[in-house]
């Protein structure tokens, strides 16, 4: 595919050190974004051993929340034992960042209740319940937690938040008036009509909690968590109906307690429901990377950059809506610096994403293989991704530093001064010959 490539200043000739930002999200069951930041450098550096590489991996909400915000303020991970999605025990973690004045813990809802914690053969979110995350939240409040920030992506459940709630001290009650069981999951939800929140734990009174979630997730209707993301965790057509229900029934119940409209809530529908759920127990929910950045320079990093190279399991047509690329992307567009997106899939839609800052985009497989396999081959295939991608923005610098509009050798002088001034990149000219070359991009 063609595009018009905009000028960003790369600076790849002899001597000149050339700045790269890597910025990924993490794959999904593969990599976290730490460990994809990794083999992308050392796939650029295998093109370019010049090449000043920073790496700044992002952490959305999902898997990866606790260890990137931990290790960014170089502060302490607790191991310990909850319960997972399916109901049997799992080895997992929280944490507390370093350098705060109050003791914040870090929690990732993937760390108990996450889908690469529910073995395949037993995917169904009408089963698979979030106990485990609250009882992670009893962890951290038994550790001393004055703040908490919460992460939610990633998961492998829909049941509300209602089994976090219960391990809180919330109980909830079917239309005869009995005690919803523990663990329930969506299925038990099909009947909910009442909630007591008498019993919630009352140490949350005294302690905020900050959720880093997708604002665009919301809790019923077309659009809703049941729809869009019950099929990615092993529901059946049949099964993402009987999930809307109970999601229409978590609305009816919440929003009289909480005096708004559930259903279409921004956030309400995170991590199946969950974000409904933690505003049960007195969470803000917020944009996730309102949360995430707080701790990183990120717009700095940008504009001091002169490529940045951005990643994520799958781009579609739900990555203008809260992922990672699309966030960098746009970010991207105001400093003038063109972003490549690297990704495990390439689905529906995705050229969508051209409308949202990215300027190329291309998949790290190198031909049919089965999933297992990609996920296994993952630290390949994205070390060789990037190696590719690297070798083809070299031959586009070569090809557009050649010629210029006018037909004349381009100059080989370049800087990066004024970047911070410059205009956005959708109102600079395109980079064309006189014969109306366009330089090729990597899709």
């Amino acid at each position: 595919m063609i595009t018009n490539l905009r000028h960003s200043n790369l600076k790849f000739e002899e001597g000149n050190e050339c700045r790269i930002l890597v910025c990924p999200s993490g794959f999904k069951e593969s990599l976290q974004s730490h460990e994809a930041a990794n083999y992308i450098e050392q796939g650029i550096l295998r093109v370019l051993p010049s090449a000043h590489v920073i790496k700044a991996p992002l952490v959305d909400g999902g898997e990866g929340f606790t260890e990137g915000l931990v290790a960014a303020t170089n502060g302490q991970l607790i191991a310990c034992e909850v319960t997972g999605p399916v109901g049997k025990p799992v080895l997992t973690k929280f944490g507390f960042l370093g350098g705060q004045q109050q003791r914040t813990a870090v929690i990732e809802m993937a760390a108990a209740a996450g889908l690469s914690l529910v073995p395949r053969d037993m995917r169904n979110p009408l089963l698979t319940t979030t106990h485990g995350v609250g009882e992670l939240i009893k962890l951290a409040l038994d550790a001393g937690a004055e703040k908490i920030l919460f992460g939610c992506g990633d998961s492998g459940t829909c049941d509300g938040g209602v089994g976090m709630c219960q391990a809180l001290g919330v109980k909830f009650f079917d239309s005869h008036g009995l005690e919803l069981p523990q663990h329930t999951g969506g299925l038990g939800l099909f009947d909910l009509s009442s909630v007591d929140t008498s019993g919630l734990d009352s140490r949350l009174a005294h302690v905020s909690i900050d959720v880093a979630c997708n604002w665009y997730n919301i809790l019923c209707g077309e659009k809703g968590v049941a729809r869009v993301f019950g099929p990615q965790k092993g529901a059946s057509p049949a099964e993402v109906n009987q999930l809307e229900v109970s999601m229409n029934n978590i609305a009816q119940v919440f929003g009289p307690i909480l005096k708004t409209d559930i259903a279409t809530a921004p956030g309400g529908g995170a991590s199946g429901g969950l974000g409904a759920g933690l505003m049960l127990i007195g969470a803000q929910l917020h944009p996730r990377f309102d949360i995430v950045t707080r701790f990183l320079e990120i717009d700095d990093l940008i504009a001091d950059s002169d490529l940045v190279i951005t990643a994520e399991g799958g781009i579609d047509y739900q990555t203008p809506y809260g992922k990672v690329p699309s966030y960098i992307a746009n970010k991207a567009q105001r400093y003038n610096v063109p972003v490549i997106a690297l990704a495990g899939t390439i689905g529906e839609g995705a050229n969508q994403c051209y409308h949202y800052g990215i300027d190329a985009y291309a998949s790290i497989l190198q031909g049919p293989m089965p999933l297992e396999r990609a996920i296994l081959e993952a630290e390949r295939l994205l070390t060789d991704a990037a190696e590719t991608t690297m070798r083809m923005v070299m031959i586009g610098w070569n090809v557009c530093r050649s010629v210029s509009p006018s037909g004349e050798p381009r100059s080989r002088s370049n800087s990066r001064a004024g970047r911070r001034g410059s205009s956005p990149r959708n109102s600079m000219t395109k980079i064309e010959t006189s014969q109306h070359l366009t330089v090729p991009t990597l899709v």
